[in-house]
């Protein structure tokens, strides 16, 4: 199965998604801007594929191939590769994470029913 798996970080699985490409937003802790991130699973990894934010401050920096986009966006493609996993820690400091996986966008706990607790991503196997 093609899909992204969603862990606790113990190792219990919390949920399963859809598809191999999914869209991960959050909003910075200082600078209260929007980052996002489009992730596709491939050969059992995790592959950057965009990244995208609507301003720059404190550890927002864009990547250098950055261009601003007709929606005000900067993007690029991240100088990463493919991850064996992605850990999205839970901060009192900002707003939830929120995941788009197949046209279906929810907060994280809206996939995982947890609330406050740190997520690992990995590739389904």
């Amino acid at each position: 199965m093609v899909g992204l798996c969603l862990f606790a970080l113990g190792g219990a699985l919390l949920a399963s998604l859809p598809g191999a490409d999914f869209t991960l937003s959050w909003t910075h802790s200082i600078e209260k801007t929007e980052w996002r991130e489009r992730w596709s699973v491939d050969s059992g990894r995790l592959r950057p594929v965009e990244a995208r934010i609507r301003g720059t401050g404190a550890g927002m920096e864009p990547g250098p191939d950055a261009r601003l986009t007709g929606d005000g966006w900067l993007a690029w493609v991240p100088g990463l590769p493919p991850q064996e996993s992605v850990a999205l820690a839970a901060s009192g400091f900002t707003g939830e994470h929120r995941l788009c996986a197949a046209a279906d966008c929810r907060p994280l706990s809206g996939w995982t029913g947890v609330a406050d607790q740190a997520v690992v991503m990995r590739a389904c196997r």
